[in-house]
């Protein structure tokens, strides 16, 4: 080959690199039916890493433990599937009602804005500010949240198979590789910081919606688990989550309670992300693992636009997870470093330094293998 064909420049490397990510994204959005469950069963499969390593060093044998974690996620899958999959079909059938009572609210404004010196007529009121798409964007969303939890099954099945093969993955690496050990110390490095961030997050987040759906239904607003499951998932959404989940919340509060109640509603809401986001989550995640608000923002458009609602809710976890992969290596932490707030610091130096040994938590299987060899 020419000498002149060989030549490459940044730009041209640069090019081809922003090329790939195109095609990569494009194919993922082609397999939007196979790769959203896959996704979440990875997403879940992470957090049950831990229990499954607490009860194999309890003496507990890997299928037994696998099992009694499935049996879990079963049993808690489908009475949340059946008691919000009931609550958003609820919601959806009294949804022409809402959109009727919202308008007659809105209209009931008019003379309060005449008074401010701002002259509106009810068709303007609602040409800026229509309900019916409003409530339409909040129904078209349950019903995608809906959809995911018919997955349900699918999702837990693959979970299993996550659990299994992870029983058996660093066996299977030493044996595939000459000199495992420094892959294996990089690898469990990076599930080690994986594993804090989702296990944290998740608590967090399901601490906040048990808040949220307590404060609603002191209020006597429908609904409440729905509500608290909303605030839930866009916890993982920072800055811009809990305003998103607060939205048919208090649009559902000022239908059914009025503006007072309403508007304690929202308090509400403003309070525990305040608390949880502010004092709680960085108390036990600690300032290295944060996101710039703008990659934030950034990543909320591209993977809901990519997977829709589940994108959404999956968007800043992918996101921090490709971060953590980012900061293992010294050749790519430059990006890392973009990715984040300004303020973080190298995962990779505080591992160094508060784990200069890092072992790898290793199941049952693995231990009975390795002894009979």
């Amino acid at each position: 080959m020419p000498d002149s064909l060989m030549i490459k420049t940044p730009g041209l490397t640069w090019l081809l690199g922003l090329a790939a990510v195109v095609v990569i994204l494009a194919g993922l959005k082609s397999a939007e039916a196979i790769v959203i469950p896959i996704m979440l069963a990875l997403f879940i499969g992470i957090i049950c890493t831990p229990p499954l390593h607490f009860l194999t060093r309890h003496k507990v044998t890997p299928v037994l433990a696998i099992l009694i974690i499935v049996t879990f996620l079963v049993v808690f899958g489908s009475l949340l599937g059946m008691v919000v999959t009931a609550a958003i079909d609820s919601f959806i059938n009294r949804l022409p009602d809402y959109q009727q009572r919202l308008e007659a609210e809105m209209i009931g404004l008019l003379p309060a804005l005449e008074n401010l010196g701002v002259p509106v007529s009810s068709k303007q009121l609602l040409t800026h500010f229509n309900p019916s798409q409003v409530m339409d964007w909040v129904a078209k969303t349950l019903t995608n949240l809906g959809s995911l939890l018919t997955n349900l099954f699918l999702i837990i099945f693959i979970v299993i198979f996550l659990l299994l093969e992870e029983a058996t993955f660093s066996l299977k690496l030493r044996q595939a590789l000459p000199n495992a050990e420094k892959s294996l110390r990089n690898a469990n490095q990076f599930v080690t910081q994986v594993n804090k961030y989702l296990v944290i997050k998740s608590t967090i987040s399901l601490a906040t919606g048990c808040l949220i759906a307590l404060w609603v239904s002191l209020l006597g607003l429908d609904f409440p688990l729905l509500w608290g499951l909303i605030a839930m998932l866009m916890n993982f959404i920072p800055n811009v989550g809990s305003i998103l989940a607060a939205i048919p919340a208090v649009l559902l509060a000022i239908i059914q309670l009025g503006f007072p109640q309403a508007g304690l509603v929202a308090s509400g809401y403003l309070v525990v992300n305040l608390v949880m986001g502010n004092v709680v989550e960085p108390r036990f995640m600690g300032k290295g693992l944060g996101l710039s608000p703008l990659v934030v923002f950034l990543s909320l458009i591209l993977w809901g636009w990519l997977f829709g609602a589940a994108g959404m809710f999956l968007s800043i976890p992918l996101t921090m997870i490709a971060k953590i992969a980012l900061e293992q290596s010294a050749s790519t932490q430059w990006v890392a470093v973009m990715l984040g707030n300004g303020v973080a610091e190298s995962l990779a130096e505080e591992l160094l330094i508060k784990e200069p040994q890092v072992k790898e938590p290793q199941s049952a299987l693995v231990k009975v293998v390795l002894e009979k060899k």
